[in-house]
């Protein structure tokens, strides 16, 4: 796993095989005493790798104080149970979304396209995710106490219940895997409704982030919002 700065002192990329997640530091450089947020927590066995990163920082893995999941695939959700147990973190999702994370309904499939059956069949080699707790339901608008005011934003069409995690006092997006940037900024893969995840990506990008984080590739911190709304433009209206 790899640590990536993003923003200094405030945010980190824990980079992995195949996805990543996001460490968000609440307080004004206070070490042990800040407030740490998770948004999506990688893959099953990794929450050993994440609690180093977090103590290499010099931050205390107890005051990780919520996991924040974008959506509901193994390489988002897996880590999250054995985290939250460890350190009391509460785990939030969409109302939508929370029942495949804790088990009681099955992971919705995708409509592929033929050039994403390889990198689906890939995604599949990320071990499966545990039955995950959801502590905390949350719907479109709501906003969690976290970066100034965490907004939430309802973004299905990867998945029925995916949301973005909107940080307007900072300028920052969580886009989970609506938006992908590896190698280009672009639509997300592996969608259960392409043309819902079209009107989710250009409702993320009308956010006009200075800051643009995504579930795979880098985020976007020079131009995001100049580079979202070109990325908009490239992608197909479907009816």
């Amino acid at each position: 796993m790899d640590l990536v700065e993003v923003l200094p002192r405030r945010l980190h990329m824990l980079r992995f095989p195949i996805g990543q997640a996001y460490l968000w530091r609440d307080g004004e450089g206070e070490g042990e005493g800040e407030a740490l947020t998770l948004i999506d927590s990688g893959h099953a066995g990794a929450a050993g790798a994440i609690e180093g990163a977090v103590r290499s920082l010099g931050l205390d893995p107890e005051r990780l104080e919520r996991i924040v999941l974008t959506h509901c695939h193994r390489d988002h959700v897996g880590a999250a149970e054995e985290l939250a147990g460890r350190w009391g973190a509460e785990v939030v999702a969409h109302r939508l979304e929370a029942p495949v994370i804790r088990g009681e309904l099955p992971v919705p499939e995708p409509v592929l396209l033929d050039w994403e059956l390889p990198l689906y069949a890939h995604g599949l080699t990320v071990p499966e995710a545990p039955p995950t707790r959801v502590d905390r339901e949350v719907e479109d608008g709501e906003v969690l106490p976290f970066g100034g005011g965490a907004v939430v934003v309802h973004a299905p069409g990867h998945t029925p219940g995916s949301i973005g995690i909107h940080l307007p006092h900072h300028g920052v997006l969580f886009a989970g895997d609506c938006i992908a940037g590896v190698g280009q900024v672009m639509l997300g893969v592996f969608n259960v409704d392409r043309a819902q995840a079209q009107a989710s990506f250009r409702r993320l990008a009308a956010l006009s982030p200075e800051v643009a984080c995504f579930g795979h590739g880098d985020p976007l911190t020079d131009d995001a919002a100049a580079v979202l709304l070109a990325a908009t433009r490239s992608e197909p209206v479907l009816p």
